[in-house]
């Protein structure tokens, strides 16, 4: 039986919102299966994925490392939304002779939904719209984004286009990362900090933006934490384990920290009993936390989803696709 002729297999891995089917044209392509949830242990993501072709994967939602790759018998192409995913194994991957693929990305929507987190945060806008539902009025005063500092971990991609939206409100800003140079810096028109403790202590709003890494992996410690005044916030858009997340409970606990908000987290889905769902916290406004909406958007899944139907497509009929490498 030839390759267009075999009936694929083809599993839709994590689509939370149940949109993939109704955001791309399917049809004809295979036996699609769609998949809600995310499956934490690893013998059971290989049982679930055994019978399929062809995995259509959703970032790093659910990881794919050699042992899984090499143990899925019919497995013949991955793809994935973005242009890289560390989270899958490419060796593994190249050494059973499977292609793995991406599609495009938007760049727009993270930093967007970073500005809204510190908007949210800074004017007390969920538990002001909270107090208002439950029949009460205003229980706080919030700070406006005007004359502020934003710190930047980070001056990449999502770093500048933080830097031109907080000067968009009137904030001054300022960034560190380990290759930050002072060149760059000028060149965006931020101040440069030769530290990490600099920048956490000359900020207002410290907003994190670069990748996980072993060099990044707890950054954001209880030391770089005790370098913050006490008045300012911290937001996570990037990766949930950059941030010591028992350090900055404690951090807010102890009001050495006047709030944070989080998009990110060290195991996602959130399980409801993590000790990050302090409801102290989050009734009190000090804790923000959103469910890794940053690329989740209308016009970034639609991307996503068409264009992995396309590389099916394509691969399927022999025909170029993208491929991923080290």
């Amino acid at each position: 039986m030839t390759m267009q002729q075999q009936v694929l297999k083809i599993a839709i891995l994590d689509d939370y919102a149940g949109v993939a089917v109704d955001l791309a044209d399917w049809t004809g392509l295979g036996d699609v299966t769609v998949f809600r949830d995310t499956l934490k242990d690893e013998a059971e993501v290989i049982e679930r994925l055994r019978p399929f072709d062809v995995l259509c994967v959703m970032r790093e939602r659910t990881p794919l490392p050699g042992q899984i790759i090499r143990a899925l018998p019919n497995l013949r192409l991955i793809v994935t939304s973005g242009t890289r995913n560390l989270s899958i194994d490419l060796a593994a991957a190249a050494a059973r002779r499977i292609p793995v693929c991406g599609t495009d990305m938007r760049m727009t929507m993270t930093a967007e939904l970073t500005m809204g987190l510190i908007l949210a945060l800074e004017r007390r806008i969920v538990v002001e719209a909270n107090s208002l539902t439950a029949g009460g009025w205003q229980i706080g005063l919030g700070r406006d984004l005007h004359g502020l500092t934003l710190g930047l971990v980070g001056l990449g991609k999502v770093g500048r286009q933080m830097a031109q939206l907080g000067k968009a409100f009137g904030m001054s800003v300022a960034a560190w990362s380990q290759n930050l140079t002072p060149e760059l810096c000028a060149e965006h028109g931020v101040t440069y900090c030769n530290t990490l403790t600099s920048l956490m202590g000359q900020s207002d709003v410290v907003s994190i933006h670069v990748v996980l890494s072993d060099r990044s992996r707890g950054m954001i410690d209880a030391a770089a934490l005790a370098a913050m005044r006490p008045d300012a916030t911290l937001v996570n858009t990037s990766r949930g384990p950059i941030v010591n997340q028992s350090d900055l409970l404690d951090a807010l606990h102890r009001n050495r920290l006047a709030g944070a908000a989080l998009d990110v987290f060290d195991s996602e889905p959130l399980a409801g009993d993590d000790p990050i769902m302090d409801q102290e916290l989050i009734r009190t406004g000090k804790l923000l936390l959103a469910p890794h909406l940053g690329y989740a958007s209308l016009q970034t899944f639609t991307l996503f989803y068409r264009q992995m139907a396309e590389a099916v497509a394509a691969w399927k009929e022999g025909n170029p696709i993208r491929v991923l490498t080290q």
